[in-house]
């Protein structure tokens, strides 16, 4: 029997969190949409009755930003009718959830860090979407961890920091908005947070609620790209020039607040696990990611 149940195995959080777990011994079997789609309630009880988890943990989402603004019915289905039918399903099997959100939940207009403390204010399809589905879950089981996140990259699936790795091997200037702020936070990180919650799921105490949990230090999405960039250039001889530009200058269909930036100190204080500097991961998923030298570089 599994003792976590991951619904979403395709996102880069699944997978990085079913390879961790292997890696500490810990059993964790992932479940892919084509097999159990969150918002199907048949399907949610069947794979939790099946797999008799210890913990549920719900990666499933609809995460393009812009084109849920068009695509509003599948974004909410996802977004917020899965996770209600997720801790339904939860409340009625007696088993604890751990459902990943977003900083997106906020306007951005805080010149500070977010606490949990702080009201939402969604400025997008997306944001309003994993709010309501945030909602969901704390009425429906008390037995829960959500936990929000941002920016996040890793070795698996596609990210900013695959993007960004692309495209330095074929453009010589990449544009990139450096008015944004935000947290970039590694999906090890993340996976890491999660068996923290994992292994205190048999003590009594477990301090359930809201988390933010994100990579430490803040920067802009320039300043972010500039990281990488760096990180890869040792390896492939390629150096393209970061140019930073507005938001305005690269205009979206939906909004993006402005600071994003999330403060973890709770999560630390209740479960002992911080993420590592943004930067420091960076580095880290570079080199895992093996990048050959590109042709004619010294």
């Amino acid at each position: 029997m599994a003792a976590i149940l991951v619904l979403g195995a395709d996102s880069q959080v699944a997978r990085e969190l079913t390879a961790r777990a292997a890696g500490v011994g810990i059993a964790a079997s992932a479940v892919r949409r084509t097999e159990v789609d969150v918002a199907d309630s048949v399907a949610v009880r069947s794979a939790i009755a099946f797999a008799a988890p210890v913990l549920v943990v719900n990666t499933a989402a609809y995460t393009d930003v812009d084109r849920a603004e068009t695509d509003v019915d599948e974004a909410f289905r996802a977004n917020a009718t899965g996770p209600d039918i997720v801790a339904r399903s939860c409340a009625e099997a007696d088993v604890p959830l751990v459902h990943l959100s977003t900083d997106y939940v906020f306007d951005g207009s805080k010149p500070t860090a977010y606490t949990e403390d702080d009201p939402v204010a969604p400025l997008s399809v997306y944001g309003r979407s994993k709010a309501e589905g945030e909602d969901a879950v704390r009425r429906a089981l008390d037995r829960h961890i959500i936990l929000r996140t941002s920016w996040v990259y890793g070795a698996y699936g596609s990210n900013f920091l695959k993007t960004i790795l692309r495209r330095a091997q074929e453009h010589d200037e990449l544009t990139i908005v450096a008015d944004q702020l935000g947290c970039p936070t590694a999906t090890a990180d993340i996976a890491d947070a999660i068996l923290g919650i994992a292994g205190r799921i048999a003590d009594d105490g477990t301090p359930w609620g809201t988390y933010h949990f994100v990579g430490r230090g803040v920067t802009t999405w320039h300043g972010f790209a500039a990281e990488i960039v760096d990180a890869q250039a040792g390896i492939t001889g390629r150096r393209p020039k970061v140019v930073a530009i507005t938001t305005a200058e690269y205009p979206r269909p939906a909004r993006r607040p402005a600071n994003s930036a999330l403060d973890s100190s709770r999560f630390h204080q209740a479960f002992g696990v911080r993420a590592a500097d943004w930067r420091e991961r960076v580095r880290h998923v570079v080199a895992a990611l093996a990048i050959r030298p590109a042709a004619g570089a010294s």
